[in-house]
């Protein structure tokens, strides 16, 4: 049985709607936070010009690191997190020091929740 210290709590973070600096700089905030699969030196890029293209990170959240600041975006930005419950809400409490947030809709199961978010800048002109 794995202690609370060793103890994961992965949320998978989805954008879309969004270009790939834009995608850069919500992970990039998330990563000042959280671990992820993501190395530190990689950024997304578009494969395909003129194709919807969807970026895909795993964060755990069970170990914060550091605090979000305030980042800004180009453009706004569709967040699609899933994970466990509390892990899902850690995880948009963090988007919501970094970005101007707002729930756009839930899926709820037993053990894990789905929330999308409409992301904008959080950085005031």
């Amino acid at each position: 049985m794995n202690t609370a210290q060793e103890r994961e709590e992965p949320v998978v973070v989805t954008l879309t709607g969004c270009s790939s600096e834009d995608a850069d700089a919500v992970f990039r905030a998330l990563g000042r936070s959280y671990s992820s699969d993501r190395a530190a030196h990689e950024t997304p890029r578009h494969v395909s010009e003129g194709h919807a293209t969807v970026w895909t990170t795993t964060f755990d959240v069970a170990h914060p690191r550091g605090t979000p600041e305030p980042v800004r975006l180009a453009a706004p930005v569709t967040a699609e997190l899933q994970g466990g419950y509390w892990a899902v809400d850690r995880m948009a409490a963090a988007l919501a020091t970094s970005f101007d947030v707002r729930q756009e809709g839930m899926d709820a199961g037993d053990q894990e929740k789905d929330v999308q978010l409409h992301l904008e800048s959080g950085v005031r002109p």
